[in-house]
C-alpha cells in the first residue's frame, strides 16, 4: 500500500521548536500481537562478502518505572547466521530522529540489506524508484537492530500508559537503553562490541544513550557512535539576528549548495580545496567583521560582501544591506529566486516552485523520505514477511511539549547534549565517535558540526568528522552512501 499524500511526520528530519513537536493529532493506533518473532532467511553480498544472514522482527516488553509492562518495543535486526556468525561481531543500533520518529529512513536508504535507489536525477518520478541489493552495507562486519520508539513503527504503548511520560529526551534515551540491554540478553550478545547510529534529534538520542549505557551496572562493551546530522550543538541552529556564530558556521552549506547550482565562483579550484579556503575565510575575516557590528569600516563591509557573494551565490548589495547576513531560510528564498524557484530545505539540491509573498513553499526535497516510508511498506510486507501488525506509523506521536530539559527553560538555558559523551570519553578508553554531515544539509550543518567537534575538548585521536554530498539524507546519493559506509565498516573494525 503506498502512503503517498499521507501526512507525514518530520521523519529522519529535526523538530526545534523546543516545544510542539507536530502540531497535528496523532493517529490511532491498532494493537500489535507480534507474540512471536518473525524470522526469514536470507543471503546477501556485502562489500564483496556472501553472507548468510537471517531477519528477526521481535517484541520486546519493557517495563516501566513501577515495573508493569509499559512499552511493546518491535524492531528488525539482521543477524548474521552459519561461519560468518560469530558473538564477537559488533553490533549497530540504528534509529532516526523526530522527535520521535521510525527508522525506515536509514533502513531503506542506508543500512539495510535492500535500498531503495534514488536516480541522480533529481526531478526523476519517484514512482521510478527500485528497491534493489544493497552492497554497500556493512553486515559483511557487523549486524544491524532497527529501533522504533514506542507510538512509533509498530512500536506501542502499553494501554493506561500515559506517553507523555516518555517525550523527554532522558525518558527517550533510557527507552533505548533498556532496548540494547534487553535484545543483547536475549540473544546472548552481551559481550558483543555496541555502538549507535543515530541521526538528526536521533544524535542526541544516541548522546544521551551513550552516558546512560556507559554507567550501567552490566558492562555491554561500548564501542562508539555515529552522530548523522548532528543535533547536538544546537545554539546554532537558533538564529537569532545577534547569534553571529550561527551565519560563519552556516555558510559552508550555503556555499555548497550554491556550488550544486552553479551560482558559486571556485576560481578554478576543486571542490575540496575551495571550500576549505571559505572555512579559513568564515571562521577569521567573516566572524571578525560580524563582530564589528556598526562599527565595521564600510571598505571593509563593502569588501566581506563581495567574498560573501563568490562563496553564496547572493549578490554582494544584499550583504551590504542586511549587515553581512543572510539566514538559511531566507537563502533557501535568495538564491533562484530570478528562476522562481526555492530550495529543499532537507537537501537544498531539490528544486520547487517559490510560493506567493507572505507563503511558505513546500520542502521539495520532502520526496526522500515519502519515497523512503513507501518502499518500507512493500518491502516489510514481501520480503519480512510481517503480515498484518497493524499501522507502521510514520507520524511523530508527540503532539504536546517536547522536555529537552527537566525545569522551566530560560533565555539562558543551556542544553549540553555534548557533555555526556564527554563523559564517556572520560570512562571508557576504548569509545569513538564518528560525527557525518550532508553538505546541502540546511537543517544540520556541516559547519555547525565542525564548530561543536572543535569546542568539544574530545581527545582528537578517537574523534572524527566525515561530510558528502547530499541533504539531511545524504546516503541517498549513491556516491556518498558507498563512502558513508566505508567510513562505517573502517570505523567498526578498527582494533581497540
Amino acid at each position: 500500500m503506498s502512503i503517498f499524500g499521507r501526512g507525514l511526520a518530520i521523519g529522519a528530519c529535526l523538530a526545534l521548536s523546543l516545544g510542539a513537536a507536530n502540531a497535528q493529532p496523532a493517529p490511532p493506533l491498532a494493537p500489535v500481537t507480534l507474540e512471536a518473532p518473525v524470522v526469514t532467511q536470507h543471503r546477501g553480498v556485502f562489500n564483496s562478502k556472501t553472507v548468510a544472514y537471517e531477519a528477526r522482527v521481535e517484541a520486546f516488553d519493557l517495563p516501566g518505572p513501577e515495573g508493569g509492562p509499559a512499552v511493546r518495543l518491535v524492531s528488525t535486526a539482521y543477524v548474521a547466521t552459519g561461519r560468518t556468525a560469530n558473538p564477537e561481531r559488533p553490533v549497530i543500533f540504528v534509529f532516526n530522529g523526530g522527535p520521535i520518529s521510525p527508522s525506515p529512513y536509514l533502513h531503506m536508504g542506508a543500512f539495510g540489506p535492500k535500498r531503495l535507489a534514488v536516480p541522480d536525477d533529481l526531478s526523476a518520478d519517484p514512482a521510478s524508484f527500485k528497491i534493489v541489493d544493497n552492497p554497500y552495507t556493512v553486515l559483511d562486519v557487523a549486524d544491524l537492530v532497527f529501533f522504533d520508539p514506542a507510538g512509533t513503527g509498530f512500536s506501542r504503548f502499553a494501554e493506561g500508559v500515559d506517553p507523555q511520560t516518555y517525550f523527554s529526551v532522558e525518558a527517550d534515551a533510557r527507552q533505548l537503553t533498556d532496548f540494547v540491554v534487553a535484545w543483547s540478553k536475549a540473544h546472548g550478545r552481551e559481550a558483543s562490541p555496541k555502538y549507535l547510529f543515530g541521526e538528526s534529534y536521533g544524535t542526541i538520542r544516541a548522546a544521551v544513550a551513550v552516558n546512560q549505557i556507559q554507567k550501567l551496572p552490566q558492562d555491554q562493551n561500548l564501542r562508539g557512535a555515529v552522530f548523522m546530522g548532528q543535533a547536538m550543538n544546537i545554539v546554532e541552529y537558533v538564529q537569532r539576528p545577534q547569534n553571529i556564530i550561527s551565519y560563519v558556521v552556516s555558510l559552508p552549506t550555503l556555499a555548497a549548495s550554491a556550488w550544486w547550482h552553479g551560482k558559486a565562483d571556485l576560481k578554478g579550484q576543486d571542490f575540496e580545496a575551495w571550500m576549505a579556503e571559505m572555512r579559513t575565510f568564515a571562521r577569521t575575516e567573516y566572524l571578525t567583521a560580524l563582530a564589528q557590528g556598526d562599527d565595521l569600516d564600510p571598505a571593509v563591509r563593502a569588501a566581506v560582501a563581495q567574498k560573501l557573494e563568490a562563496y553564496s551565490g547572493i549578490p554582494a548589495a544584499f550583504y551590504v544591506e542586511n549587515n553581512l547576513r543572510i539566514t538559511k531560510e531566507r537563502f533557501r528564498v535568495e538564491l533562484l529566486k530570478d528562476q522562481g524557484l526555492t530550495l529543499g530545505m532537507a537537501d537544498a539540491r531539490y528544486t520547487g516552485p517559490s510560493a506567493p509573498a507572505g507563503q511558505r513553499a513546500a520542502d521539495p526535497s520532502r520526496v526522500l523520505p515519502e519515497a523512503l516510508i513507501a518502499a518500507f511498506e512493500v518491502y516489510a510486507r514481501d520480503t519480512l514477511k510481517v503480515g498484518d501488525l497493524g499501522a507502521y506509523n510514520t507520524r511523530s506521536p508527540v503532539t504536546a511539549g517536547w522536555r529537552y530539559a527537566e525545569g522551566p527553560a530560560s533565555p539562558f538555558s543551556d542544553y549540553p547534549f555534548m557533555s555526556p559523551v564527554s563523559e564517556v570519553f572520560a570512562l571508557n578508553p576504548h569509545f569513538r565517535v564518528l560525527m557525518a554531515n550532508g553538505h546541502q544539509d540546511t537543517q544540520t550543518t556541516t559547519g555547525a558540526m565542525d564548530y561543536g567537534l572543535a569546542l568539544s575538548g574530545w581527545p582528537k585521536d578517537r574523534a572524527q568528522a566525515r561530510s558528502y554530498q547530499g541533504g539531511h539524507m545524504a546516503y541517498s546519493v549513491e556516491a556518498s552512501l558507498a563512502q558513508m559506509m566505508a567510513d562505517v565498516r573502517a570505523f567498526v573494525t578498527v582494533a581497540p
